[in-house]
């Protein structure tokens, strides 16, 4: 088995100039970076004193999971003989909040549609979902369900 390391930096960009001196006093925001790539500005939710205007972990955690599910399906695929033309998904997190301030994820659903060349791959396009699934690494670790509810299209031929 291999192992691999990921690096991140975190950087707070949000010191007002009296740092945490209060609740109120520091902004929430904070740049993402990985060498040699764009960052990512991000904050809290926007209900946790957050701003609107960036990403927030809990974004980054529903779209880390349909970017993982995306790219095994279309190796899952590629390999399968299934043409995919066009792929979206519209994933939902639910977060609950407890009492103290805490809180975990109790669910996420993909929503993937998918548009494959012919009408014969639709089945085994369809099928694929819950392979990929089944492969995804970070679906593999979290701990709350990740569903998934896909469709299938069919590249729309046009006769001109």
């Amino acid at each position: 088995m291999a192992n691999h390391h990921y690096n991140t930096t975190l950087s707070w960009t949000g010191n007002k100039g009296t740092g945490t001196s209060e609740y109120k006093a520091y902004e929430r925001s904070h740049l993402l970076a990985v060498a040699g790539k764009p960052e990512i500005p991000a904050s809290s939710d926007p209900k946790f004193r957050g701003d609107k205007t960036r990403y927030n972990p809990e974004e980054l955690l529903v779209a880390s999971l349909s970017s993982c599910h995306m790219l095994w399906y279309l190796h899952l695929c590629a390999v399968n003989g299934v043409v995919v033309m066009e792929y979206t998904d519209n994933a939902a997190g639910t977060m609950a909040e407890n009492e103290n301030g805490s809180g975990q994820f109790i669910e996420v659903t993909l929503r993937p549609i998918v548009t494959v060349k012919e009408r014969s791959m639709i089945d085994k396009a369809n099928a694929l979902h819950e392979e990929a699934h089944s492969l995804c690494f970070i679906a593999r670790s979290v701990n709350f369900p990740v569903h998934h509810i896909s469709q299938a299209l069919v590249v729309e031929n046009t006769v001109a």
